[in-house]
């Protein structure tokens, strides 16, 4: 009867450490897809950019060439949180730059194509942030079961470690609130 109850114990810790991992390769391998999503979505608003930053060439050289110079340090692809964060303002750079160039050249702005390629960047900025929010959750997922007891035990005996999020847009946290705006 004891042996009994030892191999019925032994197959249950066994199956819950089995299930437990193929739980954590899940998280994982959803967390490296959404990575690479994000990737993916700054490849393409990489692109767009590159691609309005050409169509400001016709109006002026000198903003052109700024502009390239720092487009040309983007071509690495993130793997790590902190280097999707300073892609991510580097884009936001080019962009303010490419909208103080419209300013100054107000037909830019008519132009259909700038108009499209503005829409494109805005669609992947969003996809962007979908992304992330995807990134992010995965992450909070893997987390809690890495660091939750049972399961931080199989974790630690198979050497799974918690992973960082990717940190929050700063420009959407300093926006400024409603009130503030109807205080003017």
């Amino acid at each position: 009867m004891t042996v009994i109850i030892i191999v019925a114990l032994a197959a249950i810790v066994g199956l819950y450490i089995f299930f437990t991992q193929r739980k954590f390769v899940e998280l994982e391998e959803k967390m490296k897809n959404a990575f690479g999503q994000i990737n993916v979505q700054l490849k393409s608003r990489w692109d767009a950019l590159t691609n309005l930053v050409e169509m400001t060439r016709q109006f002026t050289v000198h903003e052109h060439d700024t502009l390239m110079d720092v487009i040309s340090a983007r071509r690495s692809t993130a793997t790590t949180a902190a280097e999707v964060s300073g892609q991510e303002s580097t884009i936001k750079e080019i962009l303010g730059k490419v909208n103080v160039v419209v300013e100054q050249y107000p037909s830019i702005k008519a132009d259909s194509t700038f108009v499209q390629t503005m829409k494109d960047i805005s669609k992947y900025e969003e996809n962007v942030r979908l992304s992330r929010m995807v990134y992010n959750d995965c992450v909070t997922k893997f987390n809690i079961l890495v660091r939750q007891w049972p399961s931080s035990m199989v974790a630690s005996m198979l050497h799974f470690t918690t992973h960082d999020l990717l940190p929050e847009d700063t420009t959407v946290t300093s926006a400024p609130s409603v009130a503030d705006i109807f205080k003017k």
